[in-house]
């Protein structure tokens, strides 16, 4: 499916799940979206799965939105405790449009809570309340983390439906979004790079493909190249080792936080920039956050040129050349206007290496990897498709986890793939003007500004 057909279908209000392999649009059809709808006065709820995904896209995690937060199960007390929340009735009550970023980063149980929050607040029983719903993302990716715990005393309104992924939760299976499956590629320009790729979503990997693979094999990186590592030790360390190369004196920038530990913990583990950042001249850095005034966004990358007299806030190039004075940024958890808690930190960290989680969404010209520790299911295939040619990767090891992809992804994906196609046929065959009259109708609803 291309990027205008996926949007022709959201236009109409249909709930959607949109997916394709990086590189294909995803996030592009999104904005195009979003742009469609501000312009016939509608604003749409812009959430993530996570504080990294919900910082790319300028909008909240779908925790803080929905108002569940850190909660990993809800009871009838809790439920109605976070409808009568003021700020919670505010968005979700006048929301008409629900996006969510990263979904295949979203436990299946996270994604029942929201859709519980949802029907309460809007006291509407159809799914998520009767909210459009956009889900986002690539099951192939990295599969959310889920933290084990000993059942409460509260009954539990939800069940564990023996799936940590989203699309097997209760509340996608009522949901039963139409699957836009997009299958045009921006980002990788290698075609045989592309088909290694393919098979490895397929799972389909032989030795025709390991054979390329060891023909980018070298120990160390050519200069300036990002390094991507499975393990955050591996990471802090090089980091540390090639700032220890640097002349020059350190300076130190801590973190600031106000707000209780639990909530700051939480904005910790969303923020890319560390409690306590060591800079010095000559640093390899990428910015963490993206600038209102769109100076930077979360990932460009840059070297540390000095320092400001009067502040002492690190200047950074970046590398398409612009000089920034980067200043303190603030990561906030608010509730309405009442902010819960905040941490304030320059918005960089060194860049000569990062793990395979922190690159996922980002695109890179060049990368060096070491996928000789691989444990997951999906690191292999989210490192290899950060960069867009073959001659832009170099491999330091690898091992058979790396290029495993879990089997019920393969399988669903069989699935998706054939949902999508039913879809564009469907639209395909539909008369203008019954489909204008679906888009006119959709906006209706919403309160929005009629097709001219």
């Amino acid at each position: 499916m291309t990027q205008d057909e996926a949007l022709s279908i959201l236009e109409t209000g249909a709930n959607v799940f949109l997916t394709g392999e990086p590189g294909s649009g995803k996030t592009h059809t999104v904005n195009a979206y979003v742009a469609w709808l501000r312009e016939h006065d509608i604003e749409p709820a812009i959430t993530a799965s996570t504080g990294i995904a919900a910082t790319h896209i300028g909008g909240y995690t779908i925790h803080s939105w929905s108002g569940i937060g850190i909660k990993r199960s809800l009871s009838k007390y809790d439920l109605d405790g976070i409808a009568q929340n003021k700020g919670v009735i505010e968005r979700v009550g006048g929301a008409r449009v629900l996006i969510i970023d990263e979904v295949s980063m979203l436990a299946g149980n996270t994604l029942n809570m929201v859709d519980a929050v949802c029907r309460e607040v809007r006291q509407n029983e159809s799914s998520f309340g009767g909210l459009q719903v956009v889900l986002v993302g690539d099951f192939f990716q990295l599969p959310p983390v889920v933290r084990s715990e000993r059942a409460g005393t509260d009954i539990q309104l939800f069940e564990d439906r023996a799936s940590i992924f989203a699309f097997d939760a209760l509340s996608w299976e009522k949901l039963n979004p139409l699957v836009c499956y997009l299958s045009e590629q921006h980002r990788q320009e290698d075609e045989t790079f592309l088909d290694f790729l393919s098979a490895l979503r397929r799972d389909s990997i032989d030795d025709t493909h390991y054979e390329l693979l060891r023909t980018r094999y070298t120990e160390k990186p050519a200069d300036g190249v990002t390094q991507l590592y499975t393990h955050n030790a591996d990471v802090d360390s090089l980091n540390d080792a090639e700032l220890k190369k640097l002349k020059g004196d350190v300076k130190k920038f801590d973190m600031e936080e106000r707000g209780s530990k639990k909530l700051i913990d939480a904005l910790k583990r969303g923020c890319l920039s560390p409690e306590r950042l060591l800079l010095k001249i000559g640093a390899r850095v990428m910015f963490t956050k993206n600038d209102m005034e769109r100076k930077y966004v979360n990932g460009t990358l840059g070297v540390v040129k000095g320092f400001a007299q009067e502040t002492g806030y690190p200047i950074v190039k970046t590398n398409t050349g612009r000089e920034l004075i980067v200043e303190p940024d603030e990561w906030r958890l608010a509730d309405g206007g009442r902010v819960l808690a905040r941490i304030m930190q320059i918005p960089l960290r060194l860049a000569w290496a990062m793990t395979v989680h922190k690159s996922q969404g980002m695109s890179l010209d060049a990368a060096h990897m070491d996928l000789s520790q691989s444990f997951e299911y999906g690191q292999g295939y989210v490192a290899l498709s950060r960069v867009r040619t073959l001659s832009g990767l170099t491999l330091a090891g690898l091992n058979a986890r790396a290029l495993l992809v879990h089997p019920h992804i393969v399988e669903k994906d069989a699935d998706f793939r054939a949902h999508s196609d039913a879809a564009r046929e469907a639209f395909a065959a539909m008369a203008p003007d019954e489909y204008t009259h679906m888009v006119d109708n959709f906006l209706k609803v919403c309160g929005g500004q009629k097709v001219v």
